[in-house]
């Protein structure tokens, strides 16, 4: 299994790279980057940092670990000039993008930033259409749609491309959304419990069966809030509340639900680090994870 960090946007850019370059010199094998423009609960004026500019930051300084979007909003950016963007960040670091995208969700945001929020279905019908543009720039080179598109192209050109696959991770839980799973993804990324990821793992075979994919072919990843003491760190029984899933306990504890999580068929654990503190707190917390809990299921 592998085991990566996603730091939490609200952080100050500099103490994203820290983190992102500890959970490099430390053995970690990836960072992600969640993409909103503001919070979705009060304060709604606190800090947010930006995720694309982030990944690139990261990428940059950070030269061995995967570097990933937790993921794009499919509404803040038409998938053909996201292509060519993840073309460029691509060359910077070859075969360590993973491009994330989902169908958008955060209602507060898109209104104050004035950017349209469509119904769900026409969320997933432009998500779906936006995985085949992005697929196609990026494989291909060039891309042209069909008139009743949602996305206009005509003989798009992409150049320079990717030397290596860029591949296409999907944020996504419900019914149909996992058909589109199913149809594009490269990876599949989930909040869920291992029963959780037991039941939505079932949906997306089903799916994998009607579009004739082989789901062996999909990589699956997981978060969960994991909360280890730390003198910074928010009491765990705030995030009991939260209703997220918890990866919380004694050592044993934690061990246990991780074998939970790979027999459901886990690939990669994803830690947020909303529950470990700040600073050196942060820092100790994720080394804590790492070595004391983690270790038994690396590789």
């Amino acid at each position: 299994m592998r085991f990566s960090v996603w730091p939490l946007n609200h952080h100050p850019i500099s103490d994203i790279i820290d983190v992102c370059a500890h959970a490099e010199r430390t053995g970690w094998d990836g960072v992600w980057m969640a993409d909103h423009l503001m919070p979705s609960n009060p304060p709604l004026d606190a800090g947010v940092t930006e995720c694309w500019t982030a990944m690139t930051a990261i990428a940059a300084v950070v030269p061995r670990v995967r570097v990933g979007s937790l993921v794009l909003g499919n509404t803040f950016r038409h998938p053909a000039v996201l292509a060519k963007m993840a073309a460029t960040l691509a060359s910077l670091a070859p075969g360590r993008l993973v491009l994330g995208i989902g169908a958008g969700w955060q209602e507060n945001e898109h209104r104050a930033y004035g950017i349209d929020l469509p119904a769900p279905r026409l969320r997933l019908e432009r998500l779906d259409e936006a995985c085949t543009v992005v697929r196609r720039l990026l494989d291909g080179g060039t891309a042209s749609s069909e008139p009743t598109a949602h996305y206009r192209l005509d003989e798009a050109h992409l150049a320079p491309r990717p030397s290596v696959r860029v591949p296409l991770l999907l944020g996504v839980k419900g019914d149909r959304a996992l058909r589109l799973a199913a149809r594009h993804a490269d990876e599949w990324n989930v909040w869920a419990s291992p029963e959780t990821l037991v039941e939505r793992t079932a949906v997306l075979l089903r799916h994998c069966e009607a579009e004739g994919r082989d789901p062996s072919t999909i990589s699956r990843s997981a978060q969960a809030i994991v909360a280890l003491p730390a003198p910074s760190a928010p009491p765990a029984d705030r995030w009991a509340r939260s209703g997220m899933p918890l990866l919380v306990g004694s050592i044993t504890e934690m061990q246990d639900r991780l074998g939970a999580y790979l027999a459901a068929g886990l690939d990669e654990m994803i830690v947020p680090d909303f529950a470990l503190g700040t600073g050196a707190a942060r820092l100790d917390a994720l080394d804590r994870f790492l070595i004391d809990v983690a270790a038994p299921f690396r590789g």
